[in-house]
């Protein structure tokens, strides 16, 4: 974290503290000993680098402490970020964003990682899965839980997206902004580890990397940092483990499946079971008309079963009732399920890539070896064991063992509860999505290829 540049927000930060603490332009210059003409242009914008004692004095005056303060002293031109919020940076500084809805299901996973996070040995931490199995909505839970009940800050840093948290044009916010920078820069390897580490010191705070697909392997600036900062956590969601020592890795799966039908009259197929209570949510917001009748929820559930749980595909499913009958729509998500998961048209504006191309990329970016691997055991009409699908990769045991690993931490393959008779072998299957997208991505290579008669 270097020397910033003014806060866009310089003009409307002081002004609303003016107005806050009650006061004129007048009452603040003669308090202050800055002039009106001076704070009338710092309010209207027309000075981009004011003088660095004027705004501590208009601080001063207007009884400014903590993040406001902060935020306002970080707009002087050449200000250090380290300096301005290390008497001041805590909880109310660097919350996390909070979560619009409940979360569906993940007791387990959310018990599992902020146990995790509450212990004093595990300090680097992956959460890892296909996108739409609600890594960020899991890491969200457990770092607003930290935050709530212990009071942590929480520096929450997406890859592509603005950070979430306090409202745009608080002092809060700018603040969030600095340390945010901050932390990107240290991922990006351009510096400021001693600073971010002034800053944080001996406080107990979780910094949360989030959506951090293509960085490579954590820097060793970031290695440095939790090094140096003894209570300092790191928390990365990502489609595929960074590998980095000492840190503790926690795939996440799709959602349980459902049971086709009901195992015996009377009983439900929403009760316990996440991925059609989500499911049922949405349908009754789509289609409140639609009442929750037997028939209703079993077809539900199948559609569930066709979108593998995974909870992005079944809320975007949901989305086609306002055009398709429940039964329409599990014929549709049985036959091609990639056009349920696209969203709608148009996009809502920065609503980010569609889910169909997010898992096609995910695939795209898997080694050659494991693209392979998927492509092949998704032609598998039944689930297979390792030992079957050694033969059908050309593989060892062993080598094949790798590579089913491989795929199952990322989420590519789900583990098939064993029936009567199949022993206690382990049996997995390719999610129907993944292989909607290896066979998209065939009829594509195919028709490149194809030769026009002439």
């Amino acid at each position: 974290m270097n020397a910033q540049t003014p806060s866009d927000g310089l003009g409307s930060l002081l002004q609303s503290a003016r107005r806050r603490a009650g006061l004129t332009q007048e009452q603040l210059a003669g308090l202050s000993t800055v002039s009106v003409r001076a704070i009338r242009d710092l309010e209207q914008g027309r000075v981009e680098h004011p003088r660095k004692e004027t705004l501590p004095l208009l601080a001063d005056a207007l009884r400014l402490s903590g993040p406001r303060r902060a935020a306002l002293e970080l707009a002087v031109a050449g200000a250090s970020v380290g300096s301005a919020l290390r008497d001041v940076y805590g909880a109310e500084l660097a919350p996390p964003p909070v979560p619009l809805g409940p979360l569906a299901g993940r007791r387990a996973e959310l018990r599992a990682l902020t146990e995790l996070l509450a212990t004093d040995h595990e300090r680097l931490l992956s959460v890892v899965g296909l996108p739409g199995v609600g890594k960020t909505r899991l890491a969200q839970e457990a770092a607003l839980r930290l935050h709530t009940r212990d009071r942590i800050p929480v520096l929450w840093v997406p890859r592509d997206r603005p950070a979430a948290g306090s409202p745009a044009g608080t002092a809060a916010h700018s603040a969030q902004r600095a340390l945010v920078r901050g932390v990107r820069a240290l991922v990006a390897q351009e510096g400021g580890a001693d600073e971010l580490a002034a800053v944080i010191r001996d406080r107990a705070t979780l910094i949360v990397l989030d959506g951090h697909d293509v960085a490579p392997a954590v820097e060793p600036a970031l290695l440095g940092l939790l090094h140096s900062c003894e209570r300092l956590k790191v928390l990365i969601t990502a489609r595929a483990p960074h590998p980095a020592p000492g840190g503790r890795l926690l795939p996440l799966a799709p959602l349980p499946l459902p049971a086709a039908a009901p195992a015996a009259p009377g009983d439900s197929l929403t009760a316990g079971r996440p991925a059609v209570e989500l499911m049922m949510a949405c349908v009754g917001l789509m289609r409140p008309d639609l009442l929750p009748t037997d028939a209703v929820i079993t077809t539900v559930a199948r559609i569930c079963r066709a979108l593998d749980g995974l909870p992005q595909a079944m809320e975007a499913a949901a989305s086609w009732l306002l055009m398709y009958s429940p039964r329409q729509l599990l014929e549709i998500a049985r036959r091609n399920p990639l056009s349920l998961v696209g969203g709608t048209a148009p996009p809502a504006p920065g609503a980010g890539p569609e889910l169909s191309v997010l898992l096609t990329a995910a695939v795209d970016a898997l080694p050659d070896r494991l693209r392979t691997a998927v492509a092949e055991l998704g032609d598998v009409p039944e689930p297979w064991t390792v030992q079957d699908a050694a033969p059908l990769l050309g593989r060892g045991p062993a080598e094949a063992a790798r590579d089913v690993h491989a795929l199952l931490v990322r989420g590519l393959l789900r583990q098939v509860p064993a029936g009567p008779g199949t022993g206690e072998t382990p049996r997995y299957a390719v999610l129907r999505l993944v292989r909607a997208v290896t066979d998209a991505a065939r009829t594509t290579a195919f028709d490149a290829t194809a030769v026009p008669v002439g």
